[in-house]
């Protein structure tokens, strides 16, 4: 496995390759199965896969946890060879960021940015967006996986890539969860042990919601506005629950056309959990 911290080193490396037959995972370390799922992933589709660990100061806001997000590059490095990685690209803040991440341009998706986390994280998905149009031009794919557990964050840099004209195409890869439902997240670490038996609790939530919907109800508002109490009342801090076009990122009504999904974000203690169903599973 090659590993690199600068542009030209990787692109050296890649001097013969057919940019087509990349395979792209961008990822912010800490990697557990769900990051793992993507590499895989590309390697069924792909001759060669690049990971990339990078975290980004620009997608956190100013109370968030940049500083305590866990970096454990050893040990990411361990796995990501074990997979059968074929490159990881490990950039410096100066490499991203040579001027310093104040000054940097940025790249917006407007309206999907600031529905769902974009409106209580103003300005998390421009950085989310800026960083991945940055690195999927120095690394030029074919192809960049992506998680389903962050479904608003896939469609808008899906929208971004046909937006900007970029020669790739975005997969997601369904959310990995652990035995008792619980979303796979570098997060989850920080959780408390009281706190981790309550986590399954949101994504049960969701599927109730959906169970509803399958079962004929129809008013969508009073689904979500139970859901957040229930939330409330388990020991979340719920900060939304939300029926949307999975697609569009506009909410739904019944009548509606266009691919349900329900989304959820809630504080337990300290730890900002989300995750998001859909209504039909295979439409």
């Amino acid at each position: 496995m090659f590993i690199c911290e600068r542009r030209f080193q990787l692109w050296e490396h890649l001097d013969s390759v057919n940019p087509k037959t990349i395979g792209f995972v961008p990822t912010m370390g800490n990697l557990h199965d769900g990051h793992l799922a993507l590499v895989r992933e590309a390697l069924d589709q792909c001759e060669h896969v690049i990971a990339s660990i990078f975290v980004n100061p620009i997608q956190f806001g100013a109370h968030e946890d940049f500083h305590e997000y866990p970096r454990t590059l050893p040990e990411d490095l361990a796995v990501l060879d074990e997979t059968g990685c074929h490159v990881v690209y490990v950039p410096t803040m100066d490499e991203i960021y040579p001027s310093g991440e104040l000054s940097i341009t940025k790249v917006s998706v407007p309206k999907m940015s600031e529905v769902l986390c974009g409106k209580d994280r103003p300005g998390h998905f421009d950085g989310v967006t800026t960083i991945v149009c940055k690195l999927l031009n120095i690394v030029q794919p074919g192809a960049a996986y992506f998680g389903e557990k962050d479904w608003q964050q896939f469609t808008i840099i899906s929208q971004m890539v046909m937006d900007l004209d970029f020669t790739l195409d975005t997969y997601s890869v369904p959310t990995q969860r652990e035995p008792d439902g619980l979303a796979m997240s570098s997060r989850n670490s920080r959780l408390s042990a009281s706190e981790r038996k309550l986590a399954p609790l949101l994504y049960k939530n969701l599927c109730d919601v959906r169970k509803q919907i399958v079962a004929g109800k129809t008013d969508f508002r009073a689904l979500e506005k139970g859901a957040m109490e229930k939330l409330k009342d388990e020991g979340f801090k719920p900060i939304y629950v939300s029926i949307y076009d999975e697609d569009e990122l506009t909410e739904m009504n019944p009548k509606d056309f266009g691919e349900p999904r329900i989304f959820g974000a809630a504080f337990l203690g300290n730890v900002r959990l989300i995750d998001n169903v859909p209504v039909n599973p295979n439409p």
